[in-house]
Order: structure tokens, then sequence, then C-alpha cells
């Protein structure tokens, strides 16, 4: 069993159930799963186990279509028994239906997480769990490059697509909880939790390196994204697994389930489609809400940030001041414009901007780190040496490379960290470039940073290799260092930094309710809230490295990045009074 050990986690099983004992829907002894009794005759079988064999009282559990899967949320559950019994049957049937609970929590998983405490996880999503395409993810550091600046970042996305799934519960049932009306089912919780533990099966090596620096150099033309991938891997996990027959015996029914996961982790296929028609299959536009658990694409807030926000933070060592528990207490569901969306109370729009400023901060800090992104270069730029000599085997014996993986999911389910460790220790001659650079990183060899700067104007600047070569153009006339340097010698790295939204302020899309009327949504503008919060929500650097270690070289290098700052009217670096001041316009000098 591969969950319970490794990567931080233990299992605390209360009573593991024997697999292929009771995992068929024919299975009707104490033994069997009360989340599989759709059918109100299996309740009533289970109710005359307990001795309320009666007649009358077994015939208005069946009229009123009371199932034992209705009866596991406590205590709404138990209002929902009590509701259909006299009073003189209400403590039997109460008891009854403690040992039903009890039955439930038998079946679960317990999980002792760092971050979350122990929690329960259903035996379909250990089932999910412990498959080869799942248990990929322990290879997979959640931040790539940036272990190699925070040395406590090492957790990986096995143990955060864990909480994801487990967070994705924990909303539903707070909605399910609050708001009957919503008709919110058991499968529909199911299906919104496989959807949280599977969204990230598709990420490649060192995470959004992969997705965001690796295949955009090696494969310029295709618009790929991992969420695209996560879709295909849990597709090839169900299928390469047979888990069909598995999920149908919890309950859900295929055709409609499969495509609701894949939807949740794929987002809106068309987010115009959205607001014309209705354009999911899994689902019916009356749940359009359960679309916003997993992956929010209306305002960005959602249960995997909430668990990466907590999760990172507690790894990288930073303080983390946005709580998921509070706001879990203030969530609702809002009809508007004949669609139901996830709204939050009015007074929580301040703490909704400290998460997106959250979000910032760790972006600023750790995740777009100076050092953290030149190593993911360099280590892009070894597997950009190494992809046409790596070879991977998928089904059928085909051989792939490392950019071309991810059209088969058996050999992109053999892609992981691990490559890292293969390049650098393999004795293959075709190897020796790419081994080089990852030897440097060893050695901690880094290309040196000369600096980062920011257009004056919100003009975006788009990475390419003209830009490298402009600034190798701009060698100062005055006092000129005796160095001539090509558009090789630089790197340059943009960074979009925003609030998830680019130049737009994500607040303007969610929604909230007021005391007064519940029932009724507004939107809440940021002049509404307070004088202090941004401006703008987008902003780009502009980082540039050499990758010389020679300090005269450096030099002349900081120079020459001064210098095109300078011609472009863009910001100058903080040192450059220091560094170049011939080339700086006199200025006041601070007294």
């Amino acid at each position: 069993m591969g969950s319970p050990a490794g990567g931080g986690w233990g299992a605390a099983p209360a009573k593991r159930v024997r697999r292929g004992a009771t995992r068929g829907p024919e299975a009707e002894g104490d033994g069997s799963d009360p989340w599989r009794w759709d059918a109100e005759e299996r309740l009533c079988q289970h109710l005359a186990r307990c001795g309320l064999g009666e007649p009358g009282l077994q015939r208005r559990f069946r009229v009123h279509g009371v199932t034992a899967s209705m009866l596991l949320d406590l205590p709404a559950g138990a209002f929902e028994a009590t509701r259909v019994c006299l009073p003189a049957e209400r403590l039997k049937v109460l008891a009854c239906l403690d040992k039903l609970q009890q039955q439930h929590m038998d079946m679960m998983k317990v999980f002792n997480d760092p971050i979350h405490g122990h929690i329960e996880i259903h035996p379909l999503l250990v089932r999910i769990i412990d498959t080869p395409q799942f248990q990929r993810l322990r290879y997979i550091k959640q931040l790539g490059g940036t272990y190699f600046v925070f040395p406590g970042a090492s957790h990986n996305r096995f143990e955060h697509s864990i909480g994801v799934g487990y967070l994705a519960g924990c909303l539903v049932r707070a909605l399910k909880e609050k708001q009957p009306e919503l008709d919110i089912t058991q499968r529909d919780i199911l299906c919104v939790e496989i959807a949280g533990l599977c969204h990230d099966l598709g990420h490649g090596p060192f995470s959004h390196m992969f997705d965001g620096r690796f295949i955009p150099l090696t494969r310029p033309d295709w618009k790929w994204k991992h969420e695209t991938a996560s879709v295909k891997m849990f597709e090839h996990l169900i299928t390469s697994n047979k888990l069909e027959e598995v999920m149908e015996s919890y309950g859900l029914v295929l055709e409609e389930d499969l495509n609701f996961i894949k939807e949740q982790i794929g987002g809106p296929p068309d987010e115009a489609a959205c607001e014309i028609s209705w354009p999911y299959r899994g689902r019916p536009k009356e749940k359009s809400f359960l679309y916003e658990v997993v992956a929010n694409k209306k305002n960005g807030i959602d249960v995997d940030k909430w668990d990466y926000f907590a999760r990172d933070c507690h790894h990288l060592g930073i303080q983390n001041n946005f709580d998921y528990k509070r706001l879990l207490k203030f969530i609702r569901v809002c009809e508007v414009k004949n669609q139901r969306h996830i709204c939050t109370r009015d007074k929580e729009v301040g703490n909704l901007y400290d998460m997106f400023h959250t979000r910032n901060c760790l972006h600023r800090r750790a995740y777009q780190h100076k050092i953290g992104n030149i190593i993911e270069i360099m280590i892009t730029e070894a597997l950009q040496k190494a992809d046409k000599f790596f070879k991977i085997e998928g089904s059928g014996g085909k051989q792939y490379q490392i950019s071309t993986a991810m059209e088969d999911m058996e050999a992109y389910t053999k892609l992981t960290d691990n490559i890292y460790l293969e390049i650098l220790h393999s004795s293959s001659p075709e190897l020796k470039e790419a081994q080089e650079i990852l030897r440097k990183i060893e050695r901690r060899e880094l290309y040196k940073f000369l600096g980062e700067t920011q257009p004056e104007t919100r003009s975006e600047v788009v990475q390419n290799n003209s830009l490298a070569e402009s600034i190798a153009k701009s060698k100062p006339e005055k006092d000129p260092p005796d160095v001539e340097l090509k558009a090789e010698d630089f790197v340059v790295d943009v960074v979009n930094m925003d609030y998830g939204m680019k130049e737009q302020n994500p607040i303007d899309n969610v929604l909230f309710y007021c005391k007064a009327d519940p029932s009724k949504a507004v939107k809440i503008n940021k002049e509404q809230v307070s004088k202090l919060l941004p401006m703008t929500f987008a902003e780009q650097v502009i980082r540039v490295y050499c990758k010389s270690q020679n300090p005269v070289i450096v030099s002349a290098a900081k120079q020459y990045f001064i210098q095109w700052c300078m011609e472009k009217n863009f910001t100058k670096p903080p040192d450059s009074d220091v560094v170049a001041p011939h080339l700086v316009p006199n200025e006041r000098k601070p007294e």
C-alpha cells in the first residue's frame, strides 16, 4: 500500500475493508459500505437487523425516500431520520443511526497531514491514491527549483493533491449542511473530492518549470497546459487500473460523473459560451456552483489555493495570514442571472484582499525568487540539450523524448524530477553538455544576477531572444568597459506578477451576500473597502543574468544592463549609482 508510508504521511486506519469481499453492490452484510446504499430497501434491511423491522416504520422510510447515504452527514441525517419517526421510535432509530455512522467511519482511511491534521479519506479516493499514476506525484516537487533556495520546500505534488481533495469535500459538505435545498448528493461530493485529488496529475518534472519554461521553448507552437495532461492522466489511471467497476460500486454513474470530474479539472471549455448556454455535460445548470470548488476560473478563489497557501507557507517558513476555515463559515450559494454561484459574506471582503495579497507575497518572496528562477532556467537548458538523446518507453514499446512524453500517458507516468539525477549520473556521452549544466548547479556556479528593472509604462514586454540581443548592443559610450559581450552572454527572464487575473482585480468578480438578505448576491467595488488597496493588480519585472563567472565580465555586463535600462526608459537597478556612477545622470544625493 503506497499511501500511508513516506512523504510525511501517516495512516491510522480504523478497520480496513478486505478488498474483494465487500466491493460489489450486492454485498449487504454489516461489513458493507453505507456510502453505496442509495436504495431505501438497503436502509430498511439495516433497520431490521437493529430490531426495527416494524412495517409502519419501514413504510414511512420508503415513502419519504430516506436512504443510508442521506443519513451519514450528522446532524442533518439525524433530523432526517427523526422527521419520519414516531416519538417512541426516535431513540431506537438514533441508536441504529449511530451504529450506521460508526460503520461508515470504519470504511474511511485516516491520514495524518501536517497541514490539516487527521483527515478522513473515502475508500474510493484511497483506491485512486494507490495507483502508479498517482504515486508518481511523490516524485514531483511542489515548488520546483525553489527547493534549491528554501531548504524546507521539499514537499511534493502528492501531499498537496490529497489536501485539495480533502478541502473540496469540506467545502461542498459545508454548503450541503447550510443549504439542503441545493440538493447536493453524495455522488456530487465524491466527484468533487476526486477532482480535487486528481487536479494535478498532469504536472511534469519540477512542476510549473515544465509547462512554463521547457515546453514553450521545445515546442513553441503547441499550446499545452498541465490541466490538459491531468485529464488524460486521469483517464489513463481509471482504465489501466480497471477502476470503472469500483467507481460504480460506490454509486457513481460513469457516463455523467467521469465527464463531471474531468470538466472540473480542465476548467470551462469556453468561457464565452458559459454566458450564452450551459457548456457542461457532467452536471446541469442548477449545480453550476460545483464547478467553482476545485478550479474557480471566475475569480480564483478555490480549494487548490487554500491548500497551497497553507502548505507552501509551512514548508517555506513564511507566515500565512489567510485562514480558509473562517471563509468556510461564511460561504453560501446565491442565484445570479439563472446561475448559482458560491458567494461570501460582505464583511469578508477585506480577508479576500488579504488572500490575494498573500498570493502576491508568495510569488515575490518564493515562487519568483531570482535565484530559484535562474536555477530553473539552467535545469531547462539541461533538459533541452538532453531532449533528443533521452528516450522514454511508452505504450507498445514506442520511444518518446522528454518533450513528447506527454503524448503517451504510459511514457509520461515515467517522467518525474528523477530525470535530473538520471542525466547528472549518466555515462552517456550524448548527455555531457546537459550534465555539465547540472554540475554547475550542484557546485552553485550559477549564472550571475545583474539586476532587475521594470517598464515605466504598462506596455507588456514579451520574452524572446531579441531582448538579450538588444542588451548586447547597449555598450556604454562613456568610459566603455574593455569587454565585448554577445547576446549569448546574457539571460533575460521576464516575470509577470499579478493577483491571478492579469491586470484585472479578481475581487471584481466575487459575489457577496449581506446579513439583511442572504439570498441576494451583490458586488463590492474597491472604493467601498479601503483607500489603501492596490491601484494596479499586475506588473512586469525584467531580470538579467550573465552566464560568465569572471568578475571582469560580470562588471562589464552590469554596465551594459544599466545602459540598456536608460535607453529603454526602464527603471534603474537599485545599485546603479554604485556600480556605474559615470552612466547615471547626476541626482541630488540623500542627506
